[in-house]
């Protein structure tokens, strides 16, 4: 493989990525990630996609330094309006929160008719995108979860669904389905941390005069969820 100075998080996402793939980059900052899927596969087109001009001049840089202008278009434009229909079968959006990811997603719906695979990897908010993935008939197919500088990343890998009528139940949608079943090491890690962090806001909460009744309790199962699955 080519080699580029590309994060773990990202060489994870290019490895979700089937050979020969005419996938889009939305979002795609200095298109590191779009690069280096199109040096490691010679039949790989690419859609280099960002709302803002900085970024994708970035991008035209990158892309030029590694000859690659005949094989990975710059669009600027927001989300997947740059993005004409059936002009590819695989989208990744990284590096956003899951609600600004789930909006694109949203917006983007008729683009998405001819897309095959998501690859998404949202800084937080994983579940309410679980749940639009579910809502919209795409199943997910793998996870992973990754630490990287201090920080936990999930990447979430969906397929169109050849079934409709696809159920995860709220935990599944909370942890992942994939990643509460592999109950790894990291895995553990993670809800360990976030189990501290709940346990302090739950404290604060119950101490304070104005609080939302059913935030807290909220928060309150949701502990509970996650003192469950580090028993296991």
């Amino acid at each position: 493989m080519t080699e580029l100075n590309l994060s773990k998080r990202l060489r994870k996402i290019a490895s979700y990525v089937p050979k020969g793939a005419y996938f889009a980059d939305i979002g795609t900052d200095h298109a590191y990630l779009s690069c280096f899927i199109c040096l490691n596969d010679d039949q790989a087109v690419g859609i280099a996609s960002d709302v803002n001009e900085g970024p994708l001049l970035a991008a035209r840089k990158t892309i030029q330094k590694y000859n690659l202008d005949h094989r990975i278009d710059t669009r600027l434009g927001d989300g997947l309006e740059t993005i004409k229909d059936e002009e590819i079968s695989l989208v990744i959006i990284a590096g956003m929160g899951g609600s600004l990811i789930k909006e694109i997603l949203d917006r983007g719906k008729e683009t998405l008719n001819s897309v095959n695979r998501l690859i998404l990897q949202p800084n937080v908010g994983e579940a309410p995108l679980r749940k639009w993935l579910i809502q919209n008939d795409y199943l997910i197919t793998s996870e992973e979860l990754i630490e990287e500088n201090g920080k936990f990343y999930e990447v979430i890998v969906a397929d169109q669904a050849k079934e409709r009528d696809i159920f995860l139940s709220e935990k599944e949608i909370y942890f992942g389905p994939h990643l509460i079943r592999e109950n790894s090491a990291i895995f553990k890690k993670k809800w360990l941390e976030r189990k501290g962090k709940l346990t302090q806001i739950i404290k604060q909460m119950e101490t304070s005069e104005k609080v939302s009744k059913v935030k807290l309790a909220e928060f309150k199962r949701q502990l509970k969820w996650i003192e469950e699955v580090l028993k296991k």
